[in-house]
């Protein structure tokens, strides 16, 4: 088995040099004497492709899955003193390119399912004439086209769909315009850092000089629009310059603005203990649509101030982090902008992480903030054997990374629900300042969830997957791998009181590898279904009556693309299904935190027609 160390988080897509490169993420193993990692005079008598092998398909996928296609050729040309025999390829080919029709986009032209959660309200749930999908048919489904990302072990940014075409993100920087119909490319765009967020569509602009634009931002912390006819870009606009902070959550297009928001890498960063730890402060900025001018930012903690040094003499700063990592809800009754927000990175804690937070949409002022867990300041370090850079608080790691889901309940009261880390399903009255209406335990919790990405709601119930991921200390890294036997299950709780109304246990793993039944993905619905996918690859559609399972896929497998790039399934966690117009579309592929790589889109329809 061949193993060794190439680990660290990706920024910008600013490749440095092979031994730079090496020297910063590899040689502290492959140097010091590790026994499970080869000596680089052992890696010389390898081929490039066997050294790419092991970081891509083999033992080492847990600690490069951070390294972008360009890096990881880079490093396995250094290590053996060998060049590849082919170029990597990312530009699409000719043939991939849909033929050239002359008309425009029109949102309008077909259902939608755009931004994060569908709508405004953030319920991802798409009723049965948009879907173009009944209960009936879902155990029909079948695979109509696969799209592959080249040189990506990771698909991790959610389809949106309108007018007729899918637009994605992708871990290598492209943004991608394809036919629903066929996976075509209309276009593609070339962003300067991972495209994680799913893209939003909106109508800017008037009269003759009116255009529909695809919004979106990147691992640089830039958010971009352009237009979604051609994919030209109209502006970009880096809305924070936190080295790095990051747009992970999707943005939300609203009444001719961008409400973007902002989350980073310091969590993991300022384990470092000669790194000064911290000083990211989460925000939303709202933008001009049209034009991509700040027109307010609003940061959900205030500025952090020298606190103490650390046992190695480095200045720590406080409070930190509190970031906002999923897409905001707009209400608006109250001219309110919703979000939830992330923990503190270092003491002192402060009162808007993990919480629920109010914004005035005209203004970004604060209206109110109801927080779901204290004292939660949380790094890297505290699950390290070194934790110089641990708060004193020592916090659980339970920040929000579900988006708040604003509902009607039956007797005209209204509800924000999410899930947190923590485990616990909350439902809070955004008319009355965030007062509690329930809350519910459905996981044990965890840093990686208890509940992660996000929960799906009907007029009825809100469905709830369980993540509970195990991380599994990996003695020669700082990476973890999961747990086969912890995590997963799917929960239904009625939306007025929060009592459960049903419970599906995960089917389990069995012997397959980097596997775990944990449900981290976002939760998508339609009448009568519930979609779920799991880290062990499958994507699972439930019924909405008693939970059991309609139809069962399991993406791992090697796919034939629509793109002739070579397609590989893996985990699903993230994004959700994005349905509409009867498809069915989702990710494949996300070795974090043990789970299996991939680099596939895929596409459903009844009988694959």
């Amino acid at each position: 088995m061949l193993t060794f160390s190439c680990a660290g988080p990706l920024a910008a897509q600013v490749v440095p040099d092979a031994a730079t490169l090496y020297q910063r993420h590899c040689a502290s193993c492959h140097d010091g004497g590790n026994e499970r990692a080869p000596s680089h005079e052992a890696l010389r008598t390898m081929s490039a492709e066997r050294v790419l092998a092991a970081m891509e398909t083999g033992s080492m996928i847990t600690m490069a899955n951070n390294r972008s296609a360009a890096e990881r050729r880079l490093i396995a040309e250094f290590l053996s003193g060998k060049t590849f025999s082919n170029d990597l390829v990312t530009k699409p080919s000719p043939q991939a390119m849909c033929p050239a029709t002359g008309a425009d986009f029109d949102p309008a032209s077909g259902p939608q399912w755009t931004g994060w959660g569908a709508n405004t309200s953030n319920n991802r749930f798409q009723d049965t004439a948009a879907a173009g999908i009944a209960a009936a048919d879902v155990p029909r489904l079948q695979l109509k086209w696969a799209f592959g990302f080249p040189g990506d072990l990771q698909s991790h940014a959610q389809a949106a769909i309108a007018g007729g075409r899918v637009f994605v993100g992708s871990w290598g920087g492209k943004v991608y315009s394809l036919s629903a119909a066929s996976g075509c490319i209309h276009w593609f765009f070339e962003a300067a850092a991972a495209v994680r967020s799913a893209v939003s569509i909106g109508r800017i602009g008037a009269g003759s000089t009116a255009r529909y634009a695809a919004f979106f931002g990147d691992g640089t912390a830039t958010a971009y629009a352009v237009d979604a006819t051609t994919g030209t870009l109209l502006w970009k606009t880096k809305v924070d310059d936190f080295p790095v902070a990051r747009v992970t959550g999707s943005p939300r297009f609203h009444n001719g603005r961008l409400y973007v928001p902002l989350a980073s890498g310091e969590e993991a960063a300022g384990a470092l203990p000669i790194y000064e730890c911290c000083r990211f402060r989460g925000s939303i900025v709202a933008l001009d649509a049209a034009t991509g001018k700040q027109i307010w930012k609003t940061y959900t903690i205030e500025e952090p101030k020298p606190t103490k040094k650390n046992k190695v003499g480095i200045q720590l700063w406080g409070p930190s982090g509190a970031p906002v990592w999923s897409s905001p809800t707009i209400d608006e009754k109250n001219n309110a902008l919703l979000v939830t927000t992330g923990n503190n990175y270092s003491d002192p804690p402060s009162s808007m992480s993990d919480a629920f937070v109010a914004m005035d949409l005209d203004t970004g002022k604060i209206l109110w903030a109801r927080q779901m867990t204290a004292a939660d300041a949380y790094t890297a370090a505290c699950r390290l054997p070194d934790k110089t850079n641990c708060a004193d608080s020592n916090g659980p790691d339970f920040d929000f990374s579900s988006p708040p889901i604003l509902v009607t309940l039956p007797d005209g009261r209204r509800a924000l629900v999410a899930g947190q880390k923590s485990g616990i399903v909350h439902a809070i009255d955004p008319d009355r300042r965030g007062e509690t209406l329930w809350q519910v335990r459905v996981a044990q919790g965890g840093t990686m969830g208890g509940i992660q990405w996000g929960s799906a709601a009907d007029g009825s119930n809100v469905y709830v997957a369980v993540s509970d991921i195990g991380r599994i200390m990996l003695t020669y890294s700082n990476n973890t791998d999961a747990d086969p036997k912890r995590g997963g299950g799917i929960v239904a709780l009625r939306l007025e009181s929060g009592e459960r109304i049903w419970y599906a246990p995960p089917p389990g793993c069995g012997n397959r590898r980097r596997c775990s039944p944990a449900q981290s993905a976002a939760v998508s619905a339609i009448p009568g279904v519930v979609f779920s996918g799991s880290v062990d690859g499958h994507m699972r559609a439930y019924s909405t009556t008693d939970g059991k399972i309609l139809w069962d896929f399991d993406t791992i497998r090697s796919y034939q693309t629509v793109n002739s790039v070579p397609g590989q399934g893996g985990s699903l966690d993230g994004p959700g299904a994005a349905i509409g117009g009867g498809m069915v579309f989702f990710n494949s592929g996300y070795p974090t935190a043990g789970g299996m790589p991939g680099n596939v889109l895929l596409a459903f329809s009844v009988d694959g027609k």
